[in-house]
């Protein structure tokens, strides 16, 4: 297989309550050979998530007997919980061609970066920062106390933004996906990414 045909490693990142996951969902809908990673997690089910859909729910036990197996690409804690990308998914469908989205915390997405240059990696930022506020309150699923550890926190994640290739500000949900599919579309036309087929090898 020449470097042309393998997929790629989309990653995208953001602070708490700046859309990423919608965006995510709504692109996962309309974009053709995209699949999505499903991370691994030690924190307990949202109400309406089901385990092997939004997360594979595991113990504490379990996920330190992956990390001992080398089954992460990455994995981080992330409010006293652990978070982790398994490998085998991540590769297997890149290597078949599909480009594969990361929806990740900050901390996970620079270790993939470590291991994957070649990645996509883009950051959703909210409109403002009252909005992200907002957004986070709507959701209901936190009390106050953890509403303003995650607002405080969404402060210092987007001084991470320089780290990324590119930002998307999710100021409207169907715009923020159409950039996002259209970084994808740009990155398969990068002349780096065709070389070695250009050249036949």
């Amino acid at each position: 297989m020449s470097a042309g045909d393998k997929g790629l490693l989309v990653v995208v990142s953001g602070p708490s309550g700046a859309g990423k996951g919608t965006i995510c969902k709504r692109l996962l809908e309309t974009k053709d050979g995209l699949v999505a990673s499903i991370s691994v997690t030690t924190r307990k089910p949202r109400e309406g998530e089901v385990d092997g859909k939004n997360y594979f729910f595991v113990s504490r036990e379990e996920f330190m007997d992956m990390v001992e197996r080398d089954g992460f690409i990455e994995y981080a804690e992330v409010y006293g919980n652990y978070y982790g990308t398994p490998r085998k998914f991540v590769e297997e469908n890149i290597g078949k061609g599909k480009d594969v989205l990361l929806e990740i915390d900050i901390q996970g997405a620079l270790q993939v970066k470590e291991k994957y240059r070649e990645g996509v990696f883009v950051f959703i930022l909210p409109p403002s920062m009252e909005e992200l506020k907002q957004r986070i309150t709507k959701r209901g699923t936190e009390d106050e106390k953890e509403i303003l550890r995650r607002f405080e926190a969404a402060y210092r994640e987007i001084n991470y933004v320089s780290r990324y290739n590119y930002f998307v500000i999710n100021d409207e949900v169907e715009r923020a996906t159409e950039k996002l599919r259209s970084i994808i579309i740009a990155e398969k036309c990068r002349v780096d990414r065709f070389k070695m087929k250009l050249i036949g090898e």
